[in-house]
């Protein structure tokens, strides 16, 4: 049996059974692979140790700072990880590191556009971390920090007479304040790139399987597969619910927090890309940037995926939202999602 030939019959069956990890692994998709290699990475915590080997019981070499941008020169398989999916490490210059600590980033400079609809138009980082600022000024207080990939609308042009220098005012909804960006750190994305995906498909063969056992997120069209990949689901203590769903709201960018429950492990993320919602409580396929540890439990009960997986899946599933909207809600709704 090869990939191609494993139908949506077989692959619940496989589920059901139990043994879908081992057919997977037969099959060749055994592994996760982090997020798709570039020639940089994030660091995305502080004190993560460059080892001298590709081994935790290495010598540890050298502690990063947070967000420090590292070259990504290859990649091996190590040790001493205990995710049974990925044991990819990153091989920098004068030792190694995890992937599941490095977020794969790239530095690609923009042109200004001042042509901007009222409306708004949505844009992503596409430098490994930029600053806001409270105000179109260099010397202005700084704001919260944007990473790579993550995903946010901008209001409008600020063209500064006294600097000359061009701005992109982006406005949070969670914190209700509007922030600068320089215009050089943000793409804007054309509306093609958000045109849905396999449209003439009908809604009733499109089918989204969550195997939480394996970390493995499965898009079907009829019997046949179109995507299977692995994800880092609810942890113990906030799981992602089992059950029968539907994609019935969506949003391009979602600040997510919970920051005002009296909860532990506080999380407080701006610009979380391409959110597909399955559930009223917040519970989504939305893209990451603050690890890149896919194929073994670690959300607050979303469904983390690389932000170039969630944003197929956003383009995919139904409701269709349109580039000008922010945030859609159909309840009744969207493609249907299996979680066991």
């Amino acid at each position: 049996m090869t990939i191609s030939q494993l139908s949506r019959r077989d692959f619940l069956k496989l589920s059901a059974s139990g043994v879908l990890g081992l057919a997977l692994s037969e099959l060749g998709i055994g592994h996760a692979l982090a997020a798709p290699p570039t020639s940089q990475g994030r660091i995305t915590w502080s004190g993560i140790p460059l080892y001298d080997a590709p081994a935790l019981t290495a010598n540890k070499l050298f502690l990063f700072p947070i967000d420090e941008t590292v070259e990504l020169l290859g990649e091996v398989q190590g040790d001493g990880i205990d995710n049974p999916y990925n044991k990819t490490w990153y091989q920098l210059d004068g030792g190694y590191t995890y992937s599941g600590w490095v977020q794969p980033v790239e530095t690609k400079y923009q042109k200004p556009v001042f042509d901007i609809p009222e409306e708004g138009k949505l844009a992503e980082i596409s430098v490994p971390m930029s600053l806001t600022y409270l105000g179109p000024y260099m010397y202005a207080k700084n704001g919260h920090r944007l990473y790579y990939g993550t995903t946010h609308w901008i209001k409008k042009v600020v063209v500064t007479r006294d600097e000359k220098s061009v701005w992109y005012e982006i406005f949070d909804s969670e914190l209700k304040k509007s922030f600068y960006v320089p215009y050089y750190n943000m793409r804007l994305i054309p509306d093609e790139e958000l045109a849905p995906l396999s449209p003439e498909v009908p809604e009733a063969d499109k089918f989204i399987h969550v195997d939480l056992p394996t970390q493995m997120v499965t898009a079907f069209e009829g019997e046949k597969m179109v995507l299977s990949v692995r994800c880092a689901s609810g942890q113990r203590g906030t799981d992602t619910p089992k059950g029968e769903f539907t994609t019935f709201h969506k949003g391009p960018s979602i600040h997510m927090t919970n920051q005002g429950d009296a909860v532990q492990n506080v999380y407080n993320l701006p610009g979380v890309p391409w959110c597909s919602f399955f559930t009223g409580a917040g519970h989504a396929f939305h893209g990451t940037y603050w690890h890149n540890d896919y194929g073994r439990p670690r959300s607050h009960g979303c469904v983390n995926l690389p932000s170039d997986i969630s944003k197929w899946l956003y383009r995919w599933t139904t409701p269709v939202v349109p580039p000008s909207e922010d945030y859609l809600h159909l309840p009744g709704q969207g493609t249907r999602v299996q979680v066991v």
